[in-house]
């Protein structure tokens, strides 16, 4: 699979290169205008074409044989590169979230449903050593009927870092509910399914946008969740915890961030404990790879399936309305109730 990468900042260079890499793609063009950034690309990838903007990739998308699109740039710009990728009939991996609110990310999913292009959203946690491991222990019932879900994405980190993410506005993709929380929420809907109602407490407390989150939410299938994304913990809680009837999957390790809730340490090959009371056992990892996302775009596309992709547009639209949701949950102190379907 031949790739044209948007943007070769902290997302670009460090998350979608190595999984791509990993997964047998190629990056031949990444676009920036930076020198420093244009510096690095010529050294990571050498023979990879630099490009000032996404309309001169799109215009040498034939040329260089591109194959997907991966727009690695500022949230604020995602839905207006995608309609343009969409627009040229190139397949497209967007990183979350799609778009800044669901108004916008609809006319994304409609426009590459109407052209029958592969779309689909860089939700590479689904693929994550916890989340996998989770899906395959709820597909066997190891804790019974699952009721609550909770997840977290938690910091210390009282000095915000300088980049466009902690600076700029929710309107132009800047805090947490759409970075973090757009992990925590696929993470929901992926496992339990579509959101019924939501409430909501946000709040911005070092940065412009929201740096402090906190979600609730109920399925239509009836399992609740529990979700919580913040820059200012200093003692964070576990990064998840599933309850059934019969027990419970916790995970406490996560990505080397310091942990407050201790003593479930993953032991080797294993991630996460299922708890029963003073019963406790680790939990063999899931085979699988992140990388697996980027192998199973590389088969959409081949096949030219906009069906096949790994996170369907659908549901990255329900996640949008699932934070449009919440937005609305703490600024009015309510329920928000969602339409099914």
């Amino acid at each position: 699979m031949r790739v044209g990468l948007v943007g070769y900042g902290d997302s670009g260079r460090s998350f979608h290169v190595p999984l791509l890499r990993a997964a047998g793609a190629r990056v031949v063009a990444v676009v920036t205008r930076d020198a420093v950034r244009s510096a690095a690309v010529r050294s990571d990838l050498p023979g990879a074409r630099v490009l000032p903007d996404l309309e001169a990739l799109l215009a040498s998308t034939e040329e260089l044989a591109v194959d997907v699109v991966v727009l690695a740039s500022p949230s604020g710009v995602h839905a207006e590169q995608a309609l343009a990728c969409i627009a040229a009939g190139v397949a497209v991996v967007v990183d979350k979230p799609l778009a800044v609110d669901a108004a916008s990310a609809q006319r994304v999913v409609e426009a590459a449903e109407a052209a029958g292009v592969v779309l689909t959203t860089f939700q590479n946690r689904r693929h994550s050593d916890e989340h996998r491991t989770l899906r395959r222990l709820l597909q066997a019932g190891e804790v019974g009927r699952p009721f609550r879900f909770e997840r977290r994405w938690e910091r210390w980190r009282p000095k915000p870092k300088q980049r466009w993410r902690e600076n700029a506005p929710a309107s132009e993709g800047g805090g947490l509910l759409l970075d973090l929380g757009s992990h925590v929420v696929d993470a929901a809907v992926d496992l339990f399914g579509p959101v019924s109602a939501v409430y909501a407490e946000l709040a911005a407390r070092t940065t412009p946008s929201e740096d402090d989150a906190v979600l609730a939410l109920t399925h239509a299938g009836g399992v609740r969740s529990h979700l919580a994304v913040g820059s200012l913990v200093g003692a964070p809680g576990p990064r998840t915890r599933l309850l059934g009837t019969a027990g419970a999957y916790v995970v406490t390790d996560f990505e080397g961030e310091p942990a407050a809730f201790g003593g479930f340490a993953d032991a080797p090959r294993c991630t996460g404990w299922v708890v029963a009371g003073a019963e406790r056992r680790p939990v063999p990892t899931a085979p699988g790879a992140p990388a697996d996302f980027y192998r199973a775009v590389a088969a959409a596309v081949r096949a030219g399936d906009p069906a096949a992709v790994p996170v369907p547009p659908r549901e990255t639209l329900h996640v949008a309305q699932v934070l449009d949701a919440a937005r609305i949950s703490s600024a009015e102190q309510r329920v928000v109730t969602l339409p099914a379907g």
